[in-house]
Order: structure tokens, then sequence, then C-alpha cells
């Protein structure tokens, strides 16, 4: 109507402002840019530049925000507050602190330290960078606060500085709301905290009377999705069941079946999705990925027909489609599904897309395929890509391949020791222990320090961490012994160390025991132990790695299930591993 009737032209643009702005606030961005365009820019006012900002924001398109902010200052376009606010809200997004802390200098010379909004929002900048001096700066200078201040700088605190210092910040709150108490509680969960978090949790229902709303409730589901707890899931479980009955929102559904997924009872993450009344995309997504992480490509490719009759699939669909095929060994269905991405479904193949397909061809030992496949990459490679196929050189003892391939990971991330620790390994393999040891001292010259393995088990409410070699475990004696009998039992089994990647000085008989001593006391054994004294027989173990599991805990806890009959599941950083009966659910792939 507007340009059929010649008003888009006329001097008087009020119409057209408030057209953007409606198109705006409706999340419909190319209209409203195009309408934007369309404005001159006398007509323009600063509500029209952050009403396009905010809308950049609301759609995780942060360079755009970024980039229409220089074009403001360009055209010297007031700057008021909004601005100023959206640009940080960007610079969170990106954990950009180099334009954030220009846009911090702008706010003083403009005179805004005195807008709650905008100190709010710039803190929140700080803290999402890791800048929490910077944060807490800004914080106390601030004359006035309100209970978002503090919940900022609560979010800021508990991230960086840990649970105890967050508790001395949320107990200083003059007035805490369901925001505060929800990071508070996700602080501890996401932590291993679990009675702590019960504790508040337990305040907040049963003594204030507060309601948890979708949003606490998918928080705090995602809190112990990444924790593993399982105990605090369930209990937001019966909460979501009893407030909102069998027809519970989808959101609060799915992120159920995630969380259920990701502690490792994969078959409860099936059920709550069959039980569904309705599904959408993000469902689907949720449930084919965590088929995928326990190894159940089968169940994926078979679901994926059912799938497209009820939700159209995206691209992280395919993600976890291709990733199925990649953990279950299915070349030729991953890479018939990577070859109808552009051709079937209209999908451009991401850099994600890329890496999963390398994966999988590395995984089964077409390194030559995977590499041709990077080359005509139609984007470079990142580091997630060239990672993988290092990760396949490991597996199939290219040497010469992984060599090339961390000199271009080094340059793209430097610090990452994953990398020198892995190349390191496939020396002491090939026998060339000085190379190994080489390697490792370029890291110790550095400064650089290995990521610790932590291994993680709930047990009655409790988390319990174990690192290699701990001793820190109130009942680490009884631990040991239990360490020394079951590896009687193992090497009685047939077990043998896998002490060639073992990286040592020295050759000697001495050495040789040092090295079986390490790998005995690796985290993951001294999690199983401690998991076969604290449970019941017959009881599974649920395990968390942060890292790979290593090939010797891996040989070592296949035995380990048959012996003691127990099913014992390990999630490492890359997927799951469902032990049992002296078998894995890798299938060693």
């Amino acid at each position: 109507m507007v340009l059929t009737t010649g008003l888009s032209t006329t001097e008087n643009s009020f119409l057209l402002n408030t057209l953007l702005h409606l198109y705006a606030s409706c999340g419909d961005i190319s209209s409203a840019q195009k309408l934007f365009d369309e404005i001159p820019h006398s007509s323009k006012d600063s509500a029209d530049w952050t009403s396009l900002m905010s809308s950049f924001s609301r759609q995780n398109r942060p360079h755009d925000s970024l980039l229409l902010f220089a074009q403001m200052l360009e055209k010297g376009a007031e700057i008021d507050d909004v601005a100023m606010v959206c640009l940080f809200s960007a610079c969170a997004w990106l954990r950009d602190v180099g334009v954030g802390s220009q846009g911090h200098g702008r706010v003083v010379n403009m005179g805004f330290e005195r807008r709650v909004k905008v100190c709010n929002a710039l803190m929140d900048m700080y803290g999402k960078s890791g800048m929490v001096e910077e944060m807490r700066r800004v914080f106390s200078e601030m004359k006035e606060k309100n209970v978002v201040s503090w919940t900022v700088v609560l979010d800021g605190v508990l991230k960086w500085e840990g649970v105890s210092n967050g508790r001395e910040v949320f107990d200083d709150m003059p007035h805490c709301n369901e925001v505060a108490w929800t990071i508070m509680i996700v602080g501890y969960v996401g932590n291993g905290f679990s009675k702590e978090g019960f504790l508040l949790l337990s305040q907040i229902v049963f003594h204030l009377g507060i309601k948890l709303n979708y949003i606490t409730l998918c928080s705090l589901l995602s809190a112990c999705a990444q924790s593993g707890d399982v105990a605090m899931g369930r209990w937001v479980h019966v909460y979501g069941l009893k407030m909102m009955g069998m027809e519970m929102d989808i959101m609060v559904e799915t992120a159920l079946l995630d969380m259920y997924a990701k502690c490792g009872r994969i078959d409860s993450a099936i059920k709550v999705f069959e039980c569904m009344p309705r599904r959408n995309v993000v469902s689907w997504n949720a449930l084919l990925s965590g088929l995928a992480m326990h190894g159940r490509g089968q169940l994926v490719i078979n679901m994926f027909p059912r799938m497209i009759k009820e939700v159209m699939p995206d691209d992280l669909t395919f993600i976890a489609v291709l990733s199925a095929c990649s953990h279950s060994g299915m070349i030729d269905q991953g890479s018939y599904y990577f070859d109808s991405l552009q051709s079937v479904y209209g999908i451009t193949p991401k850099i994600d897309h890329y890496a999963c397909m390398v994966d999988l061809l590395g995984r089964a030992g077409r390194l030559e395929e995977a590499e041709t496949l990077i080359n005509k990459m139609p984007i470079p490679p990142n580091e997630v890509v060239l990672g993988s196929l290092l990760g396949s050189c490991n597996s199939h003892g290219k040497l010469q391949l992984a060599e090339r391939l961390l000199q271009k990971l080094i340059l793209m991330n430097p610090r990452n020791t994953e990398y020198h620790i892995l190349l390191s390994n496939m020396y002491a393999l090939a026998g060339k222990p000085d190379k190994a040891n080489a390697l490792r001292k370029v890291l110790k010259t550095k400064g650089i320090s290995k990521v610790p393995g932590i291994s993680s088990i709930h047990v009655d409410g409790q988390l319990h961490q174990f690192s290699a070699g701990d001793k820190s475990h109130p009942k680490t004696r009884e631990i040991y012994i239990m360490l020394e009998d079951m590896i009687q039992r193992l090497q009685s089994a047939g077990y043998v160390p896998h002490l060639s990647a073992q990286v040592f000085p020295g050759d000697d008989a001495g050495v040789e025991l040092e090295k079986e001593q390490a790998l005995f006391s690796h985290s993951e054994k001294l999690a199983v132990c401690f998991g076969l004294l604290s449970t019941e027989p017959g009881k599974p173990l649920y395990i968390f790695k942060n890292i790979r599991i290593c090939r010797d805990c891996h040989a070592a806890i296949k035995i380990v299930s048959k012996i003691y009959d127990r099913e014992i599941i390990v999630r490492d950083r890359n997927r799951f591993h469902c032990f049992k009966q002296g078998s894995c659910s890798c299938s060693d792939f």
C-alpha cells in the first residue's frame, strides 16, 4: 500500500518510521532493513537506528549490530543510551572486550554513568568476557543499583570466581527475584553442589511459595545435563508434571529429553519424546543428537523418515544425523545425507557438516578422502575440522600427515595442548621418545599446561571428582585397596596395560613400572573403584569425563564390566561409551 500509493517517496516519512519499528519489533529484519535504507538520512532519528540494532541483537546477529553502530558514528547520528545498550549487548555476545572498552570510554565522555540500564549492559559485557574486576569496578561506582545490576554481577562472579564468591554476592543482595534465585541454584547444580542446590530450591518453592516458570525449569535442566545430575533432573520432571500436567510446555519437555540423554539415560529420553503431545524441530534435533552421542546411529537413520513427515529438518538436524553416522561407522548413509543436503533439502553445507564428514571418513581410515574433502571445501577449514583429522591420524598411525596438521593447528590456537599431546603420543607409539619428550618440553617452555583429566560420579546426591593419581578423597585408602584388587582381577582376565603411549624419560624396568602405576591410577579407574565401593552390586555406574577417555581405560573398563557384572556408562567429551559384559557400545570404532 505504501509503495503503490507513493507515500514512501514523500518528504514526510513518519509512516515509514512507524512501519520500520513495527517490522523490527516483529522480527522481520529484511523488511525493516529495506525500509531503513529508504528513509532519508535527514528523517532518521536515533529510535530508527536503535530499533534496527535491537532487532539484529534479538536475531543473534551481533556483527550487523556493530556495523550499524559504526554507521551511526560515521553519519553523525545521535548516540543515546539505547544505542549504547545495543552496542554492549553485541559485544557481550561476541566477547569483544576491545570494542566494549571503547564503548565504556564513550559512556564516561557522554555522562551516561548514571544510566542504570547502560551500566547493567556494560557489566554484562565485562562479565561474559571474563573481565570480573572491571565488572566489579563498574558496579561499585554505580550511584543507583537495581535488582538487574545485582543479578548481572552474581552471574559473572558465579561463572568466573565459583559458587563460594557467588553465594557471598547472593547473600548481600537487598532483594532477590526469581532470576537471581535461578542463577544461584543453577550455579550450584552445574558445578556439582547438588545438596546446596536442593536446599535453595526447597526454600524458594516451599518457604517463599514461588512457582517456577518454564524458563527456570529449562535453566535447571540445562545445569543437570551439564553436570550429569539426574537426581535433580528427575525432581524437575516431577515438579513439571505436578504444576503443568501431562501437557507440559514444549520447551520444558525438550529440555527434559536433552537432560536424560546427556545424563546417560537415553531410554528415558526416548520415553519423554514419545509422550510429547506435539514436537517441533528442536525436539527432534535434541533426540537425534542424544541418540548420536549414545552410538544409536541405526535408530537415527530409522527415525529420520518419521521426522520429515512431522517437521522440516534444518542444518542442526543434519549435524546430528552425520554425527550419528560417524559414531556408528555408517559411511554410506553419512555420504548419502551429506550429498543430499543441498540437492534434496536446500541446505548449504556449513563448516560443522564438513567437520562431521571429515570425522566419518577419518574414523573409517579413509584419510586421503578426508583430506581431499577439506581441500575442496568452499570455506577455510577451522580448528574442529583439522583437529578431527588429526585425531584420525592418531587412530590410524598417519604420522606425517599429523605433523603437517599440527603446524596449521598451532597457528589457529597456539595454546591448545591437546594437539601437542596427541602428536607426542603418536611419536611414543612410533618408537620416537625423543621427539615425544621434545614436543612436551615446548609446551612447558611456553608455560602452557595440559588440561587435567577429571572424572566425576554422582553417589547419593553428591558429586565425587577424581584426577589422575588423586589421593584427596576421604575414602582414598579404600579406593586404592579396591584399585589393587581390581587390577589383579583385570590382569587375570587378560588385561595388558597400554604402555606405548605413555611418555617418560628413560627405558629401563623402573620406568616401565612407573608407566604402569600412572595408567592404573587414571581418573576413570579411580571413579570406577569408588562407584564399585559405594553402590549396590549390579547397579549401573555413570561416570562423566571432561576429556576423551584414554585407550587403556577403555580396554580396562570393558573387562571390569564383565568381571564385576556391572553396566558402566562413561560420557567423555565426544560421546557415551556403554560398557556391558565385556564390550562397548562404540564397538571400538
